[in-house]
């Protein structure tokens, strides 16, 4: 059977144990991480060994409806990617 991801209590436990910080310590250095890349997402935001979150701009396209088989037009739109970093890229393999 394949190895699961950690969840998120998971996740901050391990950190918690690595660092020495508190679970509540960990928590609160997660969620302000998130909240900066939340509001620094429009110019992009780095996650050092791990990768960045860049703004990429869609080109309007031609699509079709898959319930109806209809061609439609798929308007120009901004979205958030994330690219990974290559040493993280390389630690799978």
């Amino acid at each position: 059977m394949a190895a699961k991801p950690k969840t998120k209590t998971q996740t901050i436990a391990a950190l918690a144990e690595e660092t020495g910080l508190t679970k509540k310590d960990v928590i609160a250095v997660i969620d302000s991480m998130v909240q900066m890349a939340y509001k620094e997402a429009k110019v992009g935001f780095t996650i050092p060994g791990l990768g960045k979150l860049v703004v990429v701009n869609r080109k309007a396209r031609d699509g079709r409806n898959p319930a109806t088989g209809e061609k439609i037009r798929i308007p120009a739109k901004k979205v958030l990617k994330f690219r990974i970093a290559k040493a993280a890229k390389d630690a799978i393999g």
